[in-house]
């Protein structure tokens, strides 16, 4: 009896680590010490130190049950994206810069391929984001996944000047809530999803031409990565106030989280068109408008607070970015919370 027997393969560890190092290679920035293989990854803060006071921000978080679809339709090259985008994208609300990731990988089964395939992912997410990816860890683990399926999950590590960390405490009634466009459903609510929609190969390989493409592909659609239009705002000159990442719960949660007490958001149905995914999730499922906002995105993943006097500036940073602005509503004095109407 050997440890390949009990269903571990330090080979095909070996095998994965070599077929991931070319993608892992594309992240690399300057302040990156180590190597891949190594039993931990070194960054230099050098560059910190023309900042005031430089503060580490950091997230974590993994994918989801959207796991499951990529499980079924056997593609594997994208999820990545999201893992890195649930992290960053926290970080970059904060006002930090994303820095460096690492990856966790838990399996039934290392398929080298596979594994490489999930890495590629995670470096282009890494890449979007300007992070490095220095470190990782692929856990085979028999008996407690089956064997052709995997956990994946990440933690970002990112750095801002004290002076810059947004914190939502400056927001003030008159203040415009601008909203970026989302991809789809991101990594959020595919519990429900797969309650709705039926988990086959069949319906997901089916194409609707009010999507564009087909089921499985809107689905699979990565998480944005709002990173760079952020970091575009700021070199705009304009202040950003408030910013939420509109992950799990939502509108209904996440706004809140970046208002101050005394303060109410307001946001405008009709700012922005919400994507056809979200209407045919609601009509399959019968699922009520309020829920609807209390567990998706609804087209948009990010949301900002601004003066009024730097809205079109903010929306061409955004623009220049690649990315799609909507003016959604504004603040008001009042409970905080938010209203949909």
């Amino acid at each position: 009896m050997d440890y390949k027997h009990s269903g571990v393969d330090i080979e095909a560890g070996y095998k994965s680590v070599e077929l991931m190092k070319k993608h892992v290679q594309q992240t690399m920035r300057p302040e990156v010490l180590t190597g891949l293989g190594g039993f931990s990854g070194a960054f230099s803060i050098e560059k910190c130190k023309d900042m005031e006071k430089p503060t580490l921000v950091s997230g974590t978080d993994g994918v989801g049950t959207k796991l499951k679809l990529a499980f079924l339709l056997d593609k594997h090259d994208t999820i990545g994206i999201d893992c890195v985008a649930m992290c960053v994208n926290d970080i970059a609300c904060a006002g930090g810069e994303p820095l460096f990731f690492l990856d966790y990988i838990a399996c039934g089964k290392n398929y080298p391929e596979k594994i490489a395939s999930i890495v590629s992912g995670v470096s282009e997410g890494c890449i979007q984001a300007g992070a490095a990816l220095i470190g990782g860890e692929t856990a085979e683990m028999p008996g407690f996944y089956p064997e052709d399926e995997y956990d994946l999950a990440g933690f970002a590590v990112g750095v801002v000047d004290e002076k810059d960390i947004i914190s939502g405490k400056d927001v003030a009634a008159g203040d415009i809530l601008v909203g970026m466009a989302s991809s789809g459903v991101h990594s959020n609510g595919f519990s429900l999803v797969r309650k709705v929609f039926p988990m086959e190969k069949e319906a997901l390989n089916t194409y609707h031409e009010a999507l564009g493409m087909t089921l499985g592909e809107a689905l699979l659609a990565p998480t944005k990565i709002y990173v760079k239009a952020l970091r575009s705002i700021k070199e705009a000159g304009v202040r950003i106030k408030a910013c939420s990442h509109i992950t799990g719960g939502g509108f209904y949660e996440n706004v809140p989280r970046m208002l101050p007490e005394g303060k109410h958001a307001v946001i405008k149905k009709g700012s922005y068109e919400v994507p056809a995914i979200f209407t045919m999730l609601a009509e399959e499922g019968q699922v009520e408008e309020k829920v609807m906002y209390n567990t998706y995105n609804m087209g948009i993943g990010m949301v900002l607070a601004v003066d009024g006097a730097d809205v079109e500036r903010a929306m061409e940073a955004i623009r220049a970015a690649g990315e799609t602005p909507y003016i959604l509503g504004q603040v008001e004095d009042g409970e905080k919370g938010v209203t949909i109407c």
